[in-house]
């Protein structure tokens, strides 16, 4: 797939600044963030493109610089919904064309999207690793992929704790799927990643790195770990 353009640029021409007004009905905070959505060029970009979500550039950058992805890829997307990231690794992975498989996994539905595999499913479940190698053709999968975040309180610590327990069990479900040579990638929130965690996937992997794409937002404490090189199970 070729790289998309780069949001904001190649026109030339100064992207106006909106701002929206606190009417009937509107609080500051929906007023804030539907000023940050109509301002952020990412969020113009995925319209303009057909992505499904912004977040489609953090996994595009991501794959950019770390070749996750190549033709033919079996590929899981934990926690998928709405689907931007399943969009992507379709497209990487040719599993619209039938080189590739991309199955995306999540509690809520999510509409169609061309050589994806959709289970409205918990990937908690003890039955959902056997669901997933099925739904691949009994194949295991060479990445898994995690956008998921859990909701805010607006508490740091607790939001952190949170996001950990969910990175966590996103390793635990793909050290039972992933084929040894096989990557992961998933969100965890700035302050690092808990050591327990970390120093699991450093055994489980060949490099782990800490990264924050470009469409992440300055503001935001995410972060992404891309692990490549799974070792194999050792359970």
């Amino acid at each position: 797939m070729a790289a998309p353009r780069k949001p904001g640029r190649g026109s030339g021409a100064r992207r106006l600044h909106v701002r929206v007004k606190t009417g009937k009905g509107r609080t500051t905070s929906s007023r804030d963030w539907l000023e940050r959505q109509l301002n952020d060029p990412y969020v113009a970009a995925a319209a303009r493109e057909g992505w499904r979500s912004r977040s489609a550039f953090k996994l595009i950058q991501l794959d950019d610089r770390f070749g996750l992805m190549k033709r033919g890829d079996r590929v899981v997307d934990l926690g998928a919904a709405p689907g931007g990231w399943s969009q992507v690794a379709a497209r990487r992975v040719g599993a619209a064309e039938g080189a590739g498989k991309v199955v995306a996994i999540d509690l809520h539905g999510i509409d169609p999207i061309a050589g994806v595999t959709i289970l409205k499913k918990d990937f908690l479940d003890d039955d959902a690793p056997a669901a997933l190698r099925q739904a691949l053709g009994g194949d295991m999968a060479d990445i898994v992929l995690s956008d998921m975040a859990a909701h805010a309180t607006g508490h740091r610590q607790t939001d952190h704790l949170k996001i950990v327990a969910l990175a966590e069990a996103a390793l635990d479900f793909a050290r039972q799927v992933l084929r040894p040579g096989g990557h992961f990638v998933c969100k965890v929130l700035r302050g690092g990643t808990e050591a327990a965690l970390l120093s699991q996937m450093k055994r489980d992997f060949a490099s782990v790195r800490h990264v924050k794409p470009e469409a992440s937002r300055a503001d935001s404490a995410e972060l992404f770990v891309v692990a490549l090189g799974f070792r194999g199970s050792r359970d």
